[in-house]
């Protein structure tokens, strides 16, 4: 997963309203990780338990994390992916990074 955006600023944009935007943003990651571990499903723990935060990049280290990404959806071989996250988790991540990063921004 990769999301890029640019921010622009106005010359009356102060230094330290600069240094708190800047100080915002670097809590994004883990904010998306937060948001994306808690929409993740939940049924024995285990994807939750070994979700993890690298960086700034989620790992999602269990065999069937794609499969949960995927949402629900209707496959040759029947019905996948779970009811508690019927659109995955990357896409609901994203939308809420978009949504934090505009809050921020005021963009």
């Amino acid at each position: 997963m990769s999301i890029q955006f640019d921010i622009k600023f106005n010359a009356k944009t102060t230094l330290d309203k600069l240094k708190t935007i800047s100080t915002q943003l670097s809590n994004v990651p883990t904010e998306a990780y937060q948001y994306f571990k808690k929409i993740t499903p939940i049924d024995t723990g285990n994807a939750r338990s070994n979700t993890s935060l690298q960086g700034r990049t989620i790992q999602a280290k269990y065999d069937y994390a794609e499969v949960l990404d995927k949402g629900r959806r209707m496959t040759a071989s029947g019905m996948r992916g779970s009811k508690q996250a019927p659109r995955g988790m990357s896409k609901p991540t994203e939308q809420f990074i978009r949504n934090r990063v505009r809050q921020i921004t005021g963009k």
